[in-house]
């Protein structure tokens, strides 16, 4: 309920006011059955109901109810499309290209930095990007094929 509350008044607020408001997390494109909670503690996975307080508790984002929940408030959503799609159509690749020429010692954490955001194994296909604009507002940079 929360969730819906929040991205409901968002919407509203850009449909009438304009702006683009970026959604980024990890979750699923389609709403699906089964529980998403889920607790670290150390880096590492952990039983969400075990020692409160002394691990962060996350959930996946159901992209499919934010989207529904922004339409109806009157706004229009693009995505979700995956990190790693989104990064490389704003140029991930280039701009990495351009600070290993500036910083050629640093090449390898660039790359690591670079796959870790972008690779399909890593947080490329789990992280999804949405935008929510108003209906008079052109799609943003990043989501087009």
């Amino acid at each position: 309920p929360a969730r819906d509350a929040a991205v409901g008044a968002i919407a509203r607020h850009l449909a009438v006011h304009g702006g683009i408001a970026l959604v980024i997390d990890y979750g699923h494109d389609r709403s699906a059955p089964g529980d998403t909670l889920q607790a670290v503690k150390r880096h590492r996975f952990a039983d969400p109901l075990a020692d409160p307080g002394e691990q962060d508790l996350t959930a996946h984002v159901d992209f499919e109810v934010v989207e529904r929940t922004a339409v109806e408030a009157g706004a229009r959503v693009c995505g979700p499309v995956g990190q790693g799609d989104w990064l490389q159509r704003l140029g991930i690749g280039e701009r990495a290209q351009s600070l290993i020429a500036s910083n050629p010692e640093r090449r390898h954490d660039i790359e690591q930095a670079v796959e870790r955001l972008c690779g399909q194994g890593q947080m490329g296909r789990l992280f999804k990007v949405m935008a929510i604009r108003p209906a008079s507002w052109p799609e943003p940079a990043g989501f087009g094929r």
